[in-house]
C-alpha cells in the first residue's frame, strides 16, 4: 500500500491505530515527538545531527539509542518517560520501527505563544496550536524526509471526499468530519490544518468508538487497553499555569497583580495576578461576594480582572481571526452553521460574516452563549463537516 508515518504517543488510540494501518497493508513508521520543557527533564535523548528533524531512536537497540529520564512530577502529559516506552514497547510487539524525534526547539513556539496569550488577557488553547504547528505540520516535514506518503494519528475524527458524502460523482476533494464518537470528536483540535494536507492525513480511529477501542487494544494485548487519556498541559509540569506564565515571562518585572471590579468598575477586591483567570471562570477567585460570580473580561491595560453575574457572560455577537478555511469559498457556505467555542463543547445553531480578505470573520449565534473566551477556536461546522474556523478576539 503506501508508507505512513504514525504519531504514537503511548496511549490506546495512537497504539491502535498502529494495528489498523498495518491490517490495511500500509508499512508502518513508528514516531514518538519528544517536544515537553528541557527543564522538567521528562525525556531527554541523546542528541544526533542530519536529518531536519533528527531520528534519535530505534529500537534494534543501537548504542545511538534514547535515554529517557521519569519527570520528576507525576502529571499526566503526553511526553514522559512511560509513554515513550509503552509507544515503544507497542512498535516492538508490531514490528514497526520506531524513532523519537526532538522537537524541542520547536515546541519553544508553542510555549511561548502560551505565555504571551496569558498576558495578553486570553485563554491560549496550546494542544490545538500543536496540532497545527507540529503534529500536523513538522511532522509532515519528517515524513517527507523518510520518503512516506502519508501523516496517521490517533485523533477521533475522519476525512471523506466530496464523492463519498454526495454518494455520487468523481470529487475527490477531501473533507475533515467529526469523530464518530461524539463524546471523544476532536476535529475542533484539526481544523487549522493546511487545506492541501487533507489528502495526505490518515485518521485511523476517527471511525470507531472509544469503547471499541480499548476493546482492541486488550484482544491484541498491548497493554495499553486501560491507560487514561492523557489530560494534561504537557510542558506545565508543576503547580498552577500561572506560576508557569511568571517563570517563562519575557519580561519578569511586569506587574499583573491588579484589582477585581465589578461591570461599572467598582473595585470589589485585590488578585495576585490575572494571568491566572479565564473568562467564565467562578471557582479559585478568592474572593467572597455573597453570591456566585465568574470572570467576564480580563483588561490586561490596568490589570482588572472584570467579575459579574453569570447572565454577564452571554455574547450573542463576536469576532474571530487568523481564519483558516477548509472549503473552497468560504463566501457560499450555508445560512445556517454549527459554530463550536471550545473543545468539550458542542456546536451551536448561528450564522458567520465575512471580513473582504477571509482572514476575519463574524459569528451571530441564535441565542446568546456563555464564556466566549478571547484566544479560543471557533471552529464552523455544517453537520458532520468541518469548514474551517479561527480564534476569538
Amino acid at each position: 500500500m503506501a508508507r505512513v508515518v504514525l504519531a504514537m504517543s503511548g496511549g490506546v488510540d495512537s497504539s491502535v491505530a498502529a494495528h489498523l494501518l498495518l491490517e490495511e497493508g500500509h508499512e508502518v513508521i513508528g514516531v514518538f515527538m519528544r517536544h515537553g520543557e528541557e527543564s522538567s527533564e521528562a525525556c531527554r535523548v541523546d542528541e544526533s545531527s542530519g536529518n531536519s528533524l533528527p531520528i534519535v531512536n530505534n529500537p534494534s537497540g543501537s548504542p545511538n539509542g534514547r535515554l529517557f529520564q521519569q519527570r520528576a512530577d507525576h502529571k499526566q502529559g503526553c511526553c514522559t518517560a512511560s509513554d515513550a516506552a509503552d509507544a515503544r514497547r507497542v512498535a516492538l510487539k508490531m514490528s514497526i520501527p520506531f524513532y523519537a524525534l526532538d522537537l524541542q526547539s520547536d515546541f519553544k513556539r508553542i510555549v511561548d505563544y502560551f505565555v504571551d496569550d496569558y498576558l495578553n488577557g486570553r485563554t491560549p488553547n496550546p494542544c490545538v496550536k500543536c496540532n497545527h504547528w507540529i503534529k500536523f505540520g513538522r511532522l509532515f516535514d519528517y515524513a517527507d524526509d523518510v520518503g512516506a506518503e502519508f501523516v496517521a494519528t490517533g485523533h477521533y475524527a475522519r476525512k471523506a471526499t466530496e464523492a463519498n458524502l454526495s454518494g455520487s460523482g468523481n470529487d475527490h476533494t477531501y473533507q475533515l468530519l467529526r469523530g464518530l464518537d461524539s463524546d471523544k470528536d476532536q476535529s475542533y483540535a484539526l481544523f487549522g490544518i493546511q487545506r492541501e494536507r487533507l489528502r495526505r492525513m490518515l485518521l485511523p480511529v476517527g471511525g470507531f468508538e472509544k469503547p471499541k477501542i480499548r476493546e482492541m487494544a486488550e484482544n491484541l494485548g498491548l497493554g495499553v487497553a486501560g491507560k487514561k487519556d492523557s489530560q494534561e498541559i504537557c510542558f506545565v509540569t508543576q503547580g498552577h499555569h500561572s506560576d508557569f506564565v511568571r517563570a517563562k515571562a519575557p519580561n519578569q518585572s511586569r506587574e499583573t497583580a491588579g484589582n477585581f471590579v465589578d461591570i461599572n468598575g467598582t473595585v470589589l477586591g485585590q488578585h495576585q495576578g490575572y494571568e491566572a483567570f479565564t473568562v467564565g471562570q467562578r471557582k479559585g477567585l478568592g474572593i467572597a461576594l455573597g453570591e456566585p460570580v465568574f470572570v467576564t473580561r480580563i483588561d490586561p491595560s490596568n490589570n482588572d480582572v472584570v467579575l459579574g453575574k453569570k447572565e454577564s457572560l452571554a455574547r450573542q455577537v463576536f469576532e474571530a481571526d487568523e481564519a483558516n478555511w477548509l472549503v473552497d469559498d468560504p463566501h457560499h457556505l450555508p445560512s445556517k452553521l454549527g459554530i463550536q467555542i471550545r473543545y468539550n463543547g458542542e456546536p451551536k445553531p448561528g450564522r458567520i460574516l465575512l471580513e473582504d480578505d477571509l482572514t476575519r470573520f463574524k459569528v451571530e449565534f441564535d441565542r446568546p452563549e456563555l464564556a466566549v473566551a478571547p484566544g479560543q477556536a471557533a471552529v464552523i461546522y455544517d453537520g458532520p463537516r468541518v469548514l474551517g474556523g479561527g480564534w476569538i478576539c
